[in-house]
C-alpha cells in the first residue's frame, strides 16, 4: 500500500469514528459515562470561578453515587456534590473551559471536544506504527492498528463522554510517536519534552510517557548514540526540563494545598473517597480466588464494552465471540513475533522494545490501582493502545497470511486478499459499536424496563 492510499484509508477510519462517536455522544444519556458528573463539575468550577478545585471531605459519597446510578440520574437529584475528580491535573479542564463558556455549560459540545481529541489518538496510533518500519506493508499494519483503536466499543463510549482520558491518551500517543522518531538521535528533543511536560499536568496515567522516554535514552546510550557528553546533556535538558517545570508547578501547588508529601493529591483523594470499595475488603468478604475471577472477567468485558457505570453488559454470546477473537489475535501475533523475527516485516526492534515497555508500564499502573481500590475497568489499559493496536494488527495480518497460503494465492492477488481479510474484522468492530449502542446502551439507559 502506498503512503497516499494509507492516508486516504486513515481519513476514512477517522470519518467513520467521528460519525459513530457522535451517535454515542448524542444518544448516551447525560452523566451515563463513568465519572462524567465529577469531570463536568471540575470544568464548571474553572469556568465560573477561574480557580482550580481543592478536593475536600464531602466531595465523594458512595451511597449517593449508588443512588444516582441505580435511578439513572433522575433530574430531581443534583450532581453538584460530585467533585471527587478535583485532585486531577488541570490541563484537560482548562482547555474545555472556553467551550463551557461559549455554549452555556451544555454537555454535548464538551463530549464532542473529547471525541475530537480521540480522533487525534487514532491519527498518532497510525503515525507511531509507521515509525517502526519503512517496509510498505507497515502502512497496512499501521492502518489496522488505528482502526482497532478507533472501534473498540468501550473506547468509543469513553471518548464520547466528558473525561480527561481523551487528552491523556492523545499525549501518550503523540509522545510514543516522538520517542520512536527520536531513536536515531537526530533531533533536538524539545517537542518530546513539551509533550511529556503537558502529560504531567493531564493525568497520572500519562506519566508512563516519561518512563518510556527514559528507556529510550537507555537504549540509545547502549547503542553508543549518546557518547558525546554535551549532546547527551542537551538531550536530557530538552526532554525533561519541560516536565520538571510543568510538573513541578503542579506538584508544588499540591504540597501547598494538601500538605507534605502529597505531591499528586493522591493522599487526599484516598481520604475523601473513603466509601469506595477496597480490595482488602473484597478479599476478606469473597476470598482471593473469587476476587481474581471477578478481576479477570470484568477487566476483559470492560475493555471491550461494559457501559454506563459498569452496569450495562452485552449479551454473553458477544463476549464469547470477542474472547475467541482476542485469543486468536494474541496467538497469531505471538506466532508472527517468534516465527518471523523481522524477516517478513523488518521492524525497528528498539522501537518494539520501547512500545512493549510502555504497555507493561500501563498494565503495572492498572494493577497498582487495584492493590488499594476495586478498579476492575479495562479502560485503564487504553493508554497502551499504540502497542496493543499494533499487536492486534500483526495478529490480523498473520491470520490473513495463513488463509492466503492455504488458498495458494500468488503474491500479487495475495496482497489484496490479505488487506481485505484484515479489514473484515475491523469493519465488524465498527458494526459492533453501532449494535452495542442501539441494542444494549439505549435500551438500558434511555428506555429501561
Amino acid at each position: 500500500m502506498t503512503k497516499r492510499n494509507s492516508w486516504i484509508g486513515l481519513g476514512a477510519i477517522v470519518a467513520v469514528y467521528l460519525v459513530i462517536g457522535t451517535l454515542y455522544a448524542v444518544n448516551t444519556p447525560a452523566w451515563q459515562v463513568p465519572d462524567e458528573p465529577a469531570q463536568y463539575n471540575y470544568i464548571r468550577q474553572v469556568a465560573q470561578t477561574g480557580t482550580l478545585p481543592v478536593l475536600q471531605a464531602g466531595d465523594y459519597s458512595q451511597a449517593y453515587l449508588e443512588q444516582l446510578t441505580s435511578q439513572q440520574f433522575p433530574a430531581e437529584l443534583a450532581i453538584d456534590s460530585l467533585r471527587y475528580e478535583g485532585w486531577q491535573p488541570p490541563l484537560y479542564y482548562v482547555l474545555a473551559t472556553p467551550l463551557f463558556l461559549l455554549f452555556g455549560g451544555a454537555l454535548l459540545p464538551l463530549r464532542l471536544f473529547s471525541l475530537v481529541l480521540g480522533a487525534g489518538v487514532i491519527v498518532f496510533v497510525f503515525l507511531a506504527g509507521r515509525e517502526l518500519s519503512t517496509h510498505p506493508r507497515m502502512n497496512v499494519l499501521a492502518l489496522g492498528a488505528a482502526a482497532f483503536a478507533a472501534f473498540i466499543p468501550q473506547h468509543m463510549a469513553m471518548l464520547a463522554g466528558v473525561n480527561n482520558d481523551s487528552l491523556s491518551e492523545l499525549l501518550v500517543a503523540i509522545g510514543l510517536w516522538l520517542i520512536l522518531r527520536e531513536l536515531p538521535m537526530r533531533r533536538g528533543g524539545w517537542p518530546l519534552g513539551i509533550v511529556i511536560g503537558l502529560a504531567m499536568i493531564t493525568k497520572a496515567q500519562a506519566y508512563v510517557l516519561a518512563l518510556a522516554a527514559v528507556f529510550m535514552l537507555f537504549i540509545t546510550w547502549r547503542r553508543g548514540r549518546l557518547n558525546n557528553g554535551p549532546l547527551a546533556w542537551g538531550r536530557l535538558v530538552a526532554m525533561f526540563s519541560p516536565a520538571v517545570i510543568l510538573g513541578g508547578l503542579w506538584w508544588g501547588r499540591n504540597v501547598v494545598v494538601y500538605g507534605w508529601p502529597d505531591f499528586f493529591g493522591a493522599i487526599r483523594h484516598n481520604q475523601v473517597v473513603a466509601g469506595q470499595p477496597r480490595t482488602a475488603e473484597w478479599l476478606a468478604a469473597y476470598g482471593a480466588p473469587e476476587v481474581a475471577r471477578r478481576f479477570v472477567v470484568t477487566t476483559f468485558q470492560s475493555f471491550w464494552g461494559q457501559f454506563g457505570w459498569m452496569g450495562v453488559v452485552m449479551n454473553p454470546r458477544v463476549y464469547l465471540v470477542l474472547l475467541v477473537f482476542t485469543v486468536g489475535l494474541v496467538a497469531a501475533a505471538a506466532w508472527a513475533a517468534w516465527r518471523h523475527r523481522g524477516d517478513v516485516i523488518p521492524f525497528e526492534l528498539d522501537g518494539v522494545k520501547i512500545l512493549t515497555v510502555s504497555a507493561f508500564l500501563s498494565v503495572a499502573l492498572y494493577l497498582y490501582y487495584n492493590v488499594t481500590f476495586v478498579q476492575h475497568q479495562g479502560r485503564y489499559l487504553f493508554p497502551a493502545l499504540v502497542p496493543i493496536g499494533l499487536a492486534a494488527a500483526v495478529g490480523l495480518w498473520q491470520w490473513a497470511r495463513w488463509i492466503c497460503l492455504a488458498l495458494r494465492l500468488k503474491p500479487a492477488p495475495a496482497a489484496w486478499v490479505e488487506g481485505a481479510l484484515m479489514a473484515l474484522p475491523l469493519v465488524a468492530m465498527a458494526a459492533l459499536d453501532v449494535y452495542a449502542l442501539y441494542r444494549f446502551i439505549i435500551p438500558a439507559l434511555v428506555h429501561p424496563v
